[in-house]
């Protein structure tokens, strides 16, 4: 006998059942019915099995036998089935059975008429065998007789009324077999019914399954033209408006889903009901895909999409460009600048525990160069380049803001240092609840750096071109020009990778990064209402003008974050390789990086029971 199992093809190195275009006259089903001590897998029992294998019309097999439950069958089970607790004495137990079952099934579609309650009892028995049940997918005839048959030609979905209706050859009598032949009969006719509607493959009818309107599963030929290779759609509405943008491995596969009820979600539906046609961008593979839809994102901002859509409204820490610098919050990073936060209110509690500790200033009097700062102490939320009882001249003062940058970029990690020092004298004097709340703004502040740093170790790199494995023997690449994706490709096994790599070098899109430029003078924005003025990170300063040749770069040199990061978590992948590089692909030795075991250890400090009076404080190794 030819091996009945349904032919598999790779797709991106792997073997998806899903993925499969299967036709359904070359899938192999495999039609079971059992017979139980009662309704519950849990405390029931199977007293017999049927199952019938078949492929395009023809039995392939057949599988049958009693199982001795182990105990007297019910009465009104016995009324109903006619097994007898004497039939099923010498038949064996399930743990015996069950094996020979799954093998008759294996790399079969499981067909059962109420396919919960069968397929329900048969993972129990195997859980309780301790023996692994496959990966089966199952196909239930009750469900596909609800979507074929209208409830005046069917009130009912039993069997013996559905094999009455559909002219079985095989009259349901309640015993396993008998019942499994008349669902193969039961089967056959309703794939009949369904064929003439356009569903001839497996995935088709799966897809049918769900129930949704007439007009939605009428919008399927939307996605007939589309390829089965990675890329971005974009769903378009009646005046030619993106509605809708997204990703996918197989662009056909996923856009037909929109049509098949998979997708539950109420704006999914409503979007879908307003959909005249489906435009895509095919890609070499799930990073380009990625890249373009952040940017596709950005320029159509689809009122269906909730996320990515503007990457302007991110917050900036900044230092401003006066004499005696302080922190800003902006939209707009400067060449001083921690970000991008999603939240403002993040912003300004990162710059409070940072300039408390490097003593920046929080006042928001202008100082002239030639001035000094001579803010008055206080014993709560004073300014902290308060000096003890003397100004504060530019050159003494230079070093606070220094400090930040140093901190920002990585070259020192000073301030971290006396932020742990600082707590550890709190715990040592026992003042838990102060060591735990700044243990926790420290971590906020070295998660916000990590977050700068990762970014700007690859946006600062003209040029990266790595690979990755595409699962099959070949080699997917991307070029990458200060944190954009200038230029994507592959090269499947048997192409010369190299020689694929200077094609795609050779074509990348050209990234000048924008040089930043002095924005004009501006007054000083009125304070927050609600902020204390020795507070007040939130007010934009007076920038001193920047020469227009000043070559220097916000911290992303342009590239957008969202993309940034895409990149570089698709370099840490497992199995990424560089392949060359204008610059050292790293992250600077003192930067947030190195903090990353002291802020696991914190956050599992923090998660720790409040019951204890005097949790740990996280130490540095």
């Amino acid at each position: 006998m030819s091996d009945p199992r349904p032919t598999l093809r790779i797709v991106s190195g792997q073997l998806a059942f899903d993925e499969l275009e299967t036709p359904l006259y070359d899938t192999t089903f495999v039609v079971v019915d059992l017979e139980t001590t009662g309704t519950s897998p849990e405390g029931d029992a199977i007293t017999e099995i049927g199952a019938v294998k078949i492929r395009g019309g023809e039995v392939l097999g057949e599988f049958a036998t009693l199982v001795n439950p182990g105990y007297a069958i019910p009465p009104q089970i016995v009324q109903i089935t006619g097994i007898t607790t004497a039939m099923v004495m010498d038949a064996p137990r399930i743990e015996s059975v069950l094996p020979g079952f799954l093998e008759f099934a294996r790399g079969t579609v499981l067909v059962a008429h109420n396919a919960r309650f069968d397929t329900g009892f048969l993972r129990a028995a195997a859980a309780r065998s301790d023996i692994p049940w496959p990966a089966f997918q199952v196909l239930c005839t009750v469900q596909l007789a609800r979507r074929v048959l209208g409830r005046d030609e069917a009130p009912s979905v039993r069997l013996s009324l559905l094999a009455e209706l559909l002219g079985a050859q095989t009259r349901p009598t309640h015993r396993a077999l008998d019942d499994a032949r008349a669902t193969v009969d039961v089967l056959h006719a309703l794939i009949a019914r369904v064929g003439n509607q356009g569903v001839h493959s497996l995935t088709e009818l799966l897809d049918y399954l769900p129930e949704v309107t007439r007009r939605q599963r009428s919008k399927r030929t939307l996605a007939t033209d589309l390829p089965a290779t990675p890329g971005v759609y974009l769903f378009r509405g009646p005046s030619d408006e993106v509605l809708y943008i997204g990703t996918a491995v197989n662009l056909r596969r996923r856009v037909r889903n929109y049509f098949t009820g998979s997708d539950t979600r109420p704006r999914m539906r409503e979007m879908v009901q307003l959909a005249t046609r489906v435009d895509h961008v095919e890609c070499a593979h799930g990073l380009e895909a990625g890249v373009r839809e952040l940017r596709l994102l950005l320029a159509h901002t689809p009122p269906y999409n909730r996320r990515s859509k503007f990457p302007q409204r991110a917050w900036w820490l900044t230092l401003t460009e006066e004499p005696f610098p302080r922190f800003a919050v902006s939209r707009t990073p400067t060449r001083d600048a921690l970000g991008p936060f999603t939240s403002r209110a993040e912003a300004v509690e990162v710059g409070v525990t940072v300039a408390e500790h490097s003593r920046l200033r929080t006042c928001t009097a202008r100082i002239p160069r030639s001035g000094h700062h001579d803010c008055p102490p206080a014993v709560v939320g004073g300014c902290p380049a308060t000096a003890e009882n003397r100004p504060l001249y530019i050159e003494e003062y230079a070093q606070a803001p220094e400090a930040v940058r140093a901190l920002f970029s990585g070259r020192s990690d000073d301030i971290l240092h006396a932020i742990e020092s600082k707590i550890e004298t709190h715990s040592a004097a026992e003042h838990f609840e102060a060591a735990a709340r700044l243990r926790d703004r420290t971590v906020t502040v070295v998660r916000a750096l990590r977050r700068t740093q990762r970014l700007a170790a690859l946006t600062r790199i003209p040029e990266l071109i790595a690979a990755h494995p595409d699962g099959a023997g070949g080699w997917h690449f991307a070029v990458i020009r200060h944190g954009r994706l200038a230029s994507a490709g592959n090269a499947p096994r048997g192409v010369s990778p190299m020689l694929t790599v200077d094609h795609l070098a050779a074509a990348a899109e050209t990234v000048i990064p924008p040089r930043l430029n002095p924005p004009p003078r501006t007054r000083t924005p009125t304070p927050t209402p609600g902020t204390p003025p020795a507070a007040d990170l939130d007010a934009e300063a007076t920038p001193t003008p920047v020469a227009s040749d000043d070559p220097a770069y916000p911290p992303l040199h342009g590239a957008l974050p969202e993309e940034a990061g895409l990149l570089v978590r698709w370099l840490e992948q497992p199995g990424t390789r560089i392949v060359r590089t204008t610059d050292g692909y790293h992250e600077p030795r003192l930067g947030a990086g190195a903090w990353l075991a002291w802020m696991e250890r914190a956050e599992a400090a923090a998660s720790a029971t409040i019951d204890d009076p005097s949790p740990p404080t996280p130490h540095r190794e």
